[in-house]
């Protein structure tokens, strides 16, 4: 821990990436109405008065009187308009911003989106551009709205916010939690000073309960302290600070090849989960790894594969030693806290070799240490020392005499010349040879021999294995001494170069295998590549099947395969289904000659779950792969999985650009022709009513309908157009639905002739805000549907209702009604199905106009079949927000 420590690359680079920009605080809240903007206008005031430029970008005040008092002594950015939906809607104005180069811009709710037409779609990009430009940012945010909570925060408060911001966001920028105890907000809610009152109810009761408020507020809490120890991490390594800077917890469990390691790892999981902190499992590499038998490795990939599946990050860091790969690893990596199990070991092994517990507790300062027992007895050890290891190659030891019988020969060419303790230093040539090239064994008997033969060639009395002179012991006693050391150093470095081979052969298979995966161009060239990739490096058979309705399905083999077994499918199946490996090595389905190991997808929230499975066998049915290439495989595996989502994302967007560009086109070609059908048809339509002036007929009357219902046509495919273009201009007015159903009625005449129009609406029920036009385009579409799949002589029922907290209106007729399941598709472009505005004559166009209309009006549509009597049913749904009068038995507080 007293090392000097280095500057990490990777975090002084991203030091330095922030020279030359703006800086970011944002002001973090648990829930609206906590005081975020208060806080950042306060704040900016004060920057302010002490000579700093500040100006105001974007503040939304929502009507607060004391944030509004705020704004007062700052200098507001006017806000650029945008056309959008024929309304006009007032954005943060970046390039005005950019022009007055202020030193600080305060801009409010971070999260979100800008109008269509805007520079960027998000207003965090926008923040982005001005640090880019140098200017510092005052934000707010709610942690709702951070991307990598959304999921949780919706999964207790019932409600997903779509507009949210990167957590990239929040790790670069300076966090300042705006809190509030729930109890106070919610005495702010009911004095209404965050909503109106009858909004203020709603949110007690959903949203603002207590315990939502709660827990929002620790994740807000847990979230900035994460921020700011990763900043604070991301400084000390950039600046090679030493310490721990224990602000925050971070625990490592080193992990062995025992049994006992998986206890290791539980506990781990526990402590973290106690302290709410990050841990790490890792192994330290040492020339005793290369010892591992088979079991051993197995041990140490199961414990592995159990601290991944916990949650925890794994890594195997190469090392001389335990301690020395340890200390290095929980300095580099901060930890605070380190977990370690110690084994039964001998006084005679702890006297030889040390304790590491011991060790590590003397060296780690102010890291905590926690030690567990292990319980290990029946587990066979070996001593951990160089000595572990085969005897040699009989060839080890003949170039070992060899070579001492070559330095025998030179000394005896130089005895006459050369002073007699000389000569037992050309022995030390062969010692060093031997332990060098074959280890310690060949050492120490390269040591051996030639005290031996410098004892029997030169030492007097010559010829025999006497020692005259007390003194020539020590030269013999040197060259053992010599041999050991030496074969102690050469067996350290040559374990070390093992591993440092090991661990660069297996970068290069990973990256052999990304660059084969980079370039396939399309799945089954993928999924072949992944197959040849892992046959050539485990020298096994490979397949990859992925899920279909009729099972696994076999997309590539190396070498082909046409067919598998059904114990082989069952087991592939139990591997897509579980997310585990099954088959031959597995603890699931061992009889399958295969072991299939499932590809799992790396997007989160995408829903895709298991992409396939990969399949190996060996040619002699032998276990298809050792237990110490397990993790090769998986880091195979996660290469293969993250090549799998690229290229489906790929195609998704390729899909959704030929999409846009479909969509795009069939809009320009219904506008088009349904310009071009206009004029004449307004024609024909004048001269049919010239015509039915001079001579009235029945035939002119035939005409004179079918042009109506084909200027209907047209009307609609320039409606579908307008909605799809998103080009829908409102103009919102209060509306009664009664006199609104009466003048669609009137103007569907013809099409309900033949039916009773029922209208069940009470006369005092609330107005709408909503756009005359659109209101009387859809009820025209819907009694126009009902009055062609009504039975003949059957009523076609129009019903209102009030609900607690919505309008309600019905177009209810007595027709097939909908096929099951089709509720929701019927409302498609073009979609026509048998019983529904689908088989008759029509353009498929009415019921889609219907749904866009109504979403532009922020209206809801659905529907559904009805029993008695049988028919099918659409309903219109008029939000509260939208009904201009309060129900009477709203709760209004």
């Amino acid at each position: 821990m007293n090392e000097p420590d280095r500057r990490d690359p990777e975090a002084f680079l991203r030091q330095a990436a922030q020279e030359g920009r703006g800086r970011l605080k944002i002001f973090l809240g648990a829930a609206p109405g906590v005081g975020k903007t208060y806080e950042m206008l306060t704040d900016g005031m004060q920057r302010l008065k002490s000579g700093i430029d500040v100006v105001v970008g974007v503040v939304e005040t929502h009507g607060r009187r004391e944030t509004e008092a705020l704004l007062a002594g700052h200098e507001v950015i006017p806000r650029r308009e945008v056309e959008h939906q024929g309304h006009r809607l007032a954005e943060m104005d970046i390039d005005a911003i950019l022009a007055r180069q202020p030193q600080l811009v305060l801009v409010d709710e971070l999260a979100h989106t800008n109008a269509r037409g805007s520079r960027h779609p998000k207003r965090y990009q926008d923040v982005e551009e001005l640090l880019d430009a140098g200017i510092d940012v005052y934000s707010t945010v709610n942690i709702q709205h951070v991307e990598s909570l959304n999921d949780i925060v919706a999964s207790f408060t019932r409600v997903r916010v779509r507009e949210t911001v990167p957590d990239s966001i929040l790790e670069m920028a300076e966090i300042q939690v705006v809190d509030l105890p729930p109890g106070e907000l919610i005495e702010r809610l009911k004095e209404g000073k965050v909503y109106i009152p009858a909004e203020a109810s709603r949110a007690l009761n959903h949203f603002f309960s207590r315990s939502n408020l709660t827990a929002l507020r620790e994740m807000a809490l847990r979230r900035a302290a994460q921020a700011v120890d990763a900043q604070m991490l991301d400084y000390v390594r950039a600046h090679a600070l030493a310490g721990s800077f224990a602000a925050g917890e971070r625990i490592v469990v080193a992990i062995s090849e025992l049994p006992s390691a998986q206890g290791l790892v539980r506990a781990a999981k526990r402590l973290a989960d106690a302290l709410k902190a990050p841990w790490t499992a890792v192994h330290i590499e040492t020339r005793h790894s290369l010892a591992f038998t088979a079991e051993e490795r197995a041990h140490l990939a199961d414990t592995m594969a159990l601290a991944s599946r916990l949650g925890a990050t794994t890594a195997t860091i190469p090392a001389p030693g335990v301690v020395e790969g340890l200390r290095q690893y929980a300095t580099d990596a901060r930890a605070t806290q380190i977990v370690i199990g110690k084994a039964a070991r001998s006084w005679w092994f702890e006297l030889r070799h040390g304790s590491v517990v011991d060790r590590l507790v003397r060296d780690m300062g102010d890291v905590a240490i926690h030690v567990l027992p292990g319980d290990d007895r029946g587990h066979p050890r070996r001593a951990a020392s160089a000595t572990a290891g085969p005897w040699g190659k009989p060839s080890d030891y003949l170039w070992s005499t060899l070579m001492i019988a070559l330095m025998t020969a030179i000394g005896k060419l130089l005895v006459q010349t050369i002073a007699l303790g000389n000569i037992a230093l050309l022995y030390l040539v062969p010692v060093m040879f031997a332990a060098a090239s074959f280890g310690l064994r060949a050492g120490l008997f390269a040591g051996l021999l030639s005290s031996l033969a410098y004892n029997f060639f030169f030492l007097p009395p010559t010829g025999t294995l006497t020692v005259a002179n007390p003194e020539n012991v020590i030269s013999i006693l040197v060259l053992l001494g010599v041999a050991i050391v030496t074969s102690q150093f050469a067996a350290r470095v040559r374990a070390q170069a093992d591993l440092a081979h090991g661990s660069a052969r297996q970068n290069a298979a990973l990256a052999g295998f990304s660059r084969q995966l980079t370039a396939a161009a399309s799945q089954d060239e993928l999924m072949q590549a992944i197959c040849g990739e892992v046959g050539r490096l485990f020298d096994v058979r490979t397949v990859l099947l992925v899920p279909s309705p009729d099972g696994p399905q076999l997309r590539a083999a190396v070498p082909p395969e046409d067919r598998l077994e059904q114990i082989e499918k069952a087991a592939a199946q139990w591997a897509m289904d579980n997310e585990q490996p099954a088959g031959r090595g597995s603890s699931t389905l061992t009889a399958s000659d295969w072991l299939f190991h499932p590809l799992r997808t790396t997007q989160t929230g995408r829903g895709r779950g298991v992409l396939g499975v990969l399949g190996l066998a060996r040619e002699d049915a032998g276990e298809p792969l050792r237990s110490d290439q397990v993790p090769l495989l998986m880091s195979l595996l996660d290469q293969a999985s993250i090549a799998f989502d690229r290229m489906a994302l790929e195609e998704e967007m390729l899909d959704a650009r030929q999409i846009r560009e479909r969509d795009r086109l069939r809009s320009a070609l219904l506008s088009s022709v349904g310009h071009d059908l206009r004029t004449p048809l307004t024609t024909i339509i004048s001269a049919v009513h010239e015509l039915k002036q001079q001579h009235p007929s029945e035939l002119a009357d035939t005409v004179e309908a079918e042009a109506q219902r084909l200027t209907r046509f047209v009307a609609n495919l320039l409606d579908m157009a307008r909605v799809e273009a998103g080009a829908l201009p409102l103009k919102v007015e209060p509306i009664d639905l009664f006199d609104a159903v009466a003048g669609a009625v009137h103007d569907t005449r013809q099409s309900l002739a033949g039916h009773e129009v029922r209208v069940d609406i009470l006369p005092d029920i609330p107005l709408v805000r909503v756009d005359p036009t659109l209101l009387h385009h859809i009820l025209i579409n819907l009694l126009d549907n009902a009055g062609r799949y009504a039975e003949p002589g059957t009523p076609v029922v129009i019903s209102g209702q009030r609900l607690p907290d919505a309008i309600t209106l019905s177009v209810i007729d007595e027709g097939p009604g909908i096929p099951p399941g089709s509720e929701v598709r019927v409302f498609d472009t073009f979609t026509r199905m048998e019983g529904s505005d689908r088989v008759k004559h029509g353009t498929g166009l009415g019921l889609a106009i219907v749904k866009g209309f109504a979403e532009a009006m922020g209206l809801g549509v659905s529907a559904a079949n009805q029993t008695d009597p049988a028919g099918a049913c659409f309903t219109l749904t008029f939000p509260q927000m939208l009904i201009l009068a309060p129900l009477p038995d709203e709760d209004v507080t």
